[in-house]
């Protein structure tokens, strides 16, 4: 489907007041309701830190490929790899990217090269990190419950997070390539920035639509965790990357999720103030994502895997 200018994009202002503002509150429940997603300013982490974060990325994917070679490894959870979605022996249509993950929590993990990278990462991390424990005590509010609630559910203080940056380089024919095609998330919130080349689109009432984000702000994905958690009534939200012929884009998405040996569940307070019976079953976070990259998730959504089926 082709993509859409025509729609106004959900903005959360400000999460420096979140415990005073109520207005905070009734935007995310908005955006989380009706989009799946929503963009923060007035976040607290400096622009010259989100531009930093960016420019080591790129630096990182400028080195020779023998310097990123004992990096390249497709082990799920390895703590750093590195690799590209480009296979013209499987693709029907290219995936133009190259990637690089790095787990940062609950255990940071960095890169000696290129210079500087470890520093910027770390300070990313945390500041990112802190922006998404205000967005899920948010979201637990929005949902009329503690503001801890989900944090505790979910064990947030070993919760996994992971620094993933795309690499887009300009294609020279972008209608028969994509960055990434149409998926979720696998956690809970994601944070997303990227240069000044735009190619993120949403699905919005089956229609596609570009974003185009504030200067400085976050993007932010609600991932299957939470629709696990809410019980479908916050939706994880379809997303992809397009490409272009004119210049590289670079994105980096920072995924949260909860502990790898943490199932989620539907919150049982929600199910009994909305009187819902469950509509998914449990599974750990780490067995998720194996499902995620199996044949299996790839055939069809995960969340169809677990959702319950009723007589």
């Amino acid at each position: 489907m082709e993509a859409s200018n025509g729609h106004e994009i959900p903005k959360v202002a400000s999460i420096k007041t979140l415990a005073d503002s109520a207005s905070f509150t009734v935007e995310l429940r908005r955006a989380c309701e009706e989009w799946g997603f929503f963009q923060v300013t007035n976040h607290g982490v400096p622009k010259s830190l989100m531009q930093s974060m960016i420019d080591t990325c790129q630096r990182f994917f400028d080195l020779p490929e023998e310097g990123k070679k004992e990096f390249q490894t497709r082990n799920l959870l390895d703590p750093i790899k590195c690799g590209t979605s480009f296979n013209v022996d499987i693709e029907k249509v290219h995936l133009w990217r190259d990637y690089l993950k790095v787990i940062t929590h609950p255990e940071f993990n960095s890169l000696y090269k290129p210079a500087g990278y470890s520093e910027v990462s770390l300070e990313f991390s945390k500041r990112t990190r802190e922006v998404a424990t205000e967005i899920l005590k948010g979201i637990s509010e929005s949902l009329g419950l503690e503001a801890d609630y989900i944090a505790k559910a979910m064990n947030w203080d070993r919760g996994l997070q992971i620094l993933a940056a795309n690499y887009y380089p300009a294609c020279p024919e972008p209608d028969k390539a994509i960055g990434l095609p149409p998926h979720t998330d696998h956690g809970l919130v994601t944070l997303l920035i990227q240069n000044e080349m735009g190619g993120l689109e949403v699905k919005h009432k089956d229609q596609w639509v570009l974003v185009n984000a504030a200067p400085g702000a976050f993007v932010v994905n609600i991932g299957d965790q939470m629709q696990i958690l809410t019980n479908d009534k916050y939706k994880s939200i379809w997303h992809r990357a397009v490409v272009n012929n004119k210049a590289t884009r670079i994105s980096i998405a920072v995924p949260h999720g909860p502990s790898l040996d943490t199932p989620a569940l539907p919150i049982p307070e929600l199910l009994e103030r909305e009187g819902q019976a469950p509509k998914y079953i449990g599974m750990t976070y780490e067995k998720f994502m194996e499902l995620q990259a199996s044949p299996a998730g790839l055939k069809k959504p995960c969340l169809d895997h677990l959702r319950v089926k009723h007589n």
